[in-house]
């Protein structure tokens, strides 16, 4: 399975991207993030002056937050720049200068609505990027429904998968401190969506168990916010998609971390992401949190 980075927006990580191309990684990714992270466009436009070989990735952006125009002139942009290595992933999300029209783009629709979303991306020809879907019957499922929407659109376009990545030394607690620290960012994310929308219609947070809606109350009390607070949103998403701070571990709950992350030793980890790759995903994409450089490295030890 090929293997590639995903990091928050900001200037400084293309130091980054030339550490992961010199690894021989498939891709680097930027989050689309406003308000929270810098801005993608430029993040990546100075990847791409850095970098020669490895593709670009915007993961993902959404149409609610950008002009359909406005995106197109940024990623034409970008494909100026690194000609033919540009990715754009399209979602909800959890939150025209010297252009070029003539390299390829590759489109992937964010599989965060499941089926429906699968749907859209075969009627588009698109290719799919989920986060933390580490079901391959989950997989198999949304290729079934991007197929039976794609008719003659059906031409294989790669999948990604994101997810938090932890390699357990012998006889190492799968859920210790050094796990959680690793992990915890996308556990924190999804208890965050989970509070952020409690008090919708249909909410996520009446589908968890009985511990993870205690841990989204704990997180609303301990960023000191409510479910229906207009402040909710700045407060629950700050560090977002960062490093955990220490205190807030407790809330890295074992369920959460065995749903959302790959943990395991080695041969385990070779494992699960074969079977990975037999259900169709292409790609893993890892966010390195602790020490990036060193995450790097092991990840393109383990899979190259």
């Amino acid at each position: 399975m090929r293997a590639g980075i995903v990091v928050a927006a900001q200037p400084g990580v293309e130091d980054l991207a030339v550490q992961a191309e010199g690894l021989g990684l498939h891709s680097f990714w930027v989050n689309d993030t406003p308000m929270l992270h810098g801005d993608p466009f430029v993040t990546l436009a100075l990847c791409a002056k850095a970098t020669r070989r490895i593709k670009l990735g915007i993961g993902v952006t959404s149409p609610a937050l950008r002009s359909a125009p406005a995106a197109a002139s940024g990623l034409a942009s970008l494909n100026a720049l690194a000609p033919g290595r540009i990715i754009c992933g399209v979602g909800t999300g959890n939150t025209g200068a010297h252009v070029n029209t003539t390299d390829p783009i590759e489109f992937v629709v964010a599989a965060l609505l499941g089926p429906k979303a699968a749907a859209v991306a075969g009627r588009r020809g698109t290719g799919l990027i989920s986060y933390g879907l580490l079901d391959p019957a989950g997989w198999q499922a949304l290729h079934d429904a991007r197929r039976g929407a794609a008719g003659a659109l059906d031409t294989r376009p790669d999948s990604y998968l994101t997810a938090p990545l932890y390699v357990l030394d012998a006889d190492e607690d799968p859920h210790g401190d050094a796990v959680r620290d690793a992990t915890g960012h996308a556990v924190l994310s999804l208890l965050a969506f989970a509070a952020d929308t409690a008090a919708d219609a249909n909410a996520f947070v009446e589908r968890l168990g009985s511990e993870e809606r205690e841990a989204v109350q704990r997180l609303l009390g301990r960023r000191g916010t409510t479910a229906a607070a207009p402040d909710r949103h700045t407060k629950l998403y700050s560090n977002y998609l960062g490093r955990i701070p220490p205190q807030d571990r407790d809330l890295i709950l074992p369920s959460l971390m065995n749903a959302l992350a790959l943990v395991g030793t080695r041969d385990d980890l070779l494992t699960r992401i074969a079977t990975l790759e037999q259900a169709g995903v292409d790609e893993l994409l890892i966010q390195p949190v602790v020490d990036p450089s060193t995450e790097m490295a092991q990840l393109a030890k383990l899979l190259m």
